[in-house]
């Protein structure tokens, strides 16, 4: 689920090199921190399920899961039979997230090694921040429920401002709250609405190659790419 699409900025933002040049990594959630499809999808099966449509496999809606509740829900019922409305999709999305909240960490979990590099980046110094287009009640039940919470310093939601990515004020509010300047930030996603998001506010983007938006966010350019997450601060270290 995304706001107001926000001008994309002609350049690439400069950091200065180095890990410890960075004082605020901001962090997606869906796809980078946390690999939440299997749960995504299950709830997708259920709503459609309960529309006596088919049931779709997982490996198929992987790759959609970055498009939010609507983005799945409308795939979804267009792979199933007859496309469903936006205002049909509208009156689901309560149902979807009552489902989603109620399975939100059955099958869900961080990737490899992203409690043992949030330590690493937070031992350097750097603030840690998600910037996410969930709500933020689900997101801070995620994290806590996988640990994860306690390795943060502000959590925004979908929900938390006005605006959502790929607005850039969106990461700019998580910088606000992390007491951070853009100017020795990095944004970590891997979704096309992070990569607008982030050049927007002036913040370089390191893309998770191994996340659900990956292609699209690839086609709009990112400042570097992880293959896992331990890379990060390698990745970081290596900007210009």
């Amino acid at each position: 689920m995304t706001g107001a699409r926000a001008p994309t900025p002609s350049y690439r933002p400069a950091v200065a090199a180095g890990t410890d040049s960075i004082a605020a990594v901001v962090l997606d959630l869906d796809g980078t921190l946390v690999d939440t499809a299997p749960d995504l999808v299950g709830t997708l099966n259920a709503v459609l399920e309960r529309a006596g449509r088919e049931r779709l496999a997982p490996a198929r809606m992987r790759t959609l899961v970055s498009g939010g509740a609507r983005g799945l829900m409308r795939t979804g019922f267009a792979l199933t039979g007859a496309p469903a409305g936006d205002d049909e999709i509208e009156a689901l999305v309560p149902d979807f997230l009552a489902i989603y909240d109620a399975r939100l960490s059955d099958a869900s979990r961080p990737y490899p090694g992203v409690a043992a590099t949030l330590a690493a980046l937070r031992r350097r110094g750097a603030k840690l921040g998600v910037c996410t287009n969930k709500p933020h009640g689900m997101a801070v039940r995620l994290l806590e429920r996988l640990d994860l919470l306690r390795r943060f310093d502000a959590v925004l939601g979908g929900d938390s401002i006005e605006v959502r990515k790929p607005h850039p004020r969106h990461i700019e509010a998580t910088l606000d709250a992390l007491g951070r300047p853009a100017a020795r930030a990095v944004m970590v996603g891997d979704s096309v609405a992070d990569v607008e998001a982030a050049r927007g506010a002036g913040v370089p983007v390191i893309l998770a190659g191994y996340g659900y938006g990956i292609e699209d966010a690839r086609a709009a350019g990112g400042d570097g790419e992880i293959a896992a997450f331990s890379e990060l601060p390698r990745a970081i270290a290596a900007l210009r």
